[in-house]
């Protein structure tokens, strides 16, 4: 994955953004992309061929691993790193649909004829609402992937063994996890910042509906 070219997107959000949103992308690309680039990786990268079972039976190892791991650690944070910012984009394609429809006006009318927006990336009108949709996509995802992490695996600990007794296993073998101090702390981390994340969006969200409230006058057109 190119997380350079994500970066680079998701950075011209910012200058549409409020100070939380601008604070919630540093986190996001500090404390876990960076984070998940330059040490989760490596962590996580020998799990499968470092989960040891007492027991040699064909396939008994496969399948314990297979049941305490239904989906890697690793993979399940860059599934909610793509799916947490990828609503910031909407705000992009609403900014460039506004430009393109202020452009269009001006072909037609002159270069002089009244502008549709005062500013095409102030949150007025539509703009507002797409910001605050894609807040809301954005905590859905970071509480629904908190919820998968401490359901599939019961907690968000993570155990130094484990005991399984599936077949093709003759009986009940004990299996070892690789690394599992260094596995527990950056589970904790990313959990931390995610949660760090949600507080920030729920912060954002309060703002922008306070600020609107506020600043709310009667008679304020809603361009689209």
């Amino acid at each position: 994955m190119d997380w350079k070219t994500l970066q680079g997107l998701l950075s011209g959000v910012n200058k549409y953004s409020t100070a939380f949103g601008r604070i919630w992308l540093s986190v996001v690309f500090v404390f876990r992309v960076l984070v998940y680039v330059v040490a989760a990786e490596r962590v996580w990268g020998d799990e499968q061929k470092d989960f040891d079972c007492n027991h040699r039976q064909p396939g008994c190892t496969n399948v314990c691993f297979d049941y305490y791991f239904p989906i890697s650690h690793i993979r399940l944070w860059a599934l909610q790193l793509i799916f947490v910012t990828c609503p910031s984009l909407l705000v992009i394609m609403h900014v460039a649909y506004r430009e393109d429809r202020e452009r269009k006006n001006r072909e037609k009318n002159g270069e002089n004829c009244p502008k549709l927006y005062s500013n095409t990336g102030k949150k007025h009108g539509g703009l507002w609402w797409t910001y605050l949709l894609t807040l809301f996509f954005k905590l859905i995802i970071e509480i629904v992937f908190l919820y998968l992490l401490h359901r599939i695996w019961e907690s968000f600990d993570m155990p130094k063994l484990v005991k399984c007794d599936l077949s093709p296993c003759p009986n009940t073998v004990d299996c070892y996890i690789a690394r599992p101090t260094e596995k527990k702390i950056f589970t904790y981390f990313m959990v931390g910042a995610s949660a760090l994340c949600i507080v920030l969006t729920v912060c954002e969200i309060v703002y922008l509906i306070f600020k609107r409230k506020k600043t709310k006058t009667m008679g304020l057109p809603s361009f689209l």
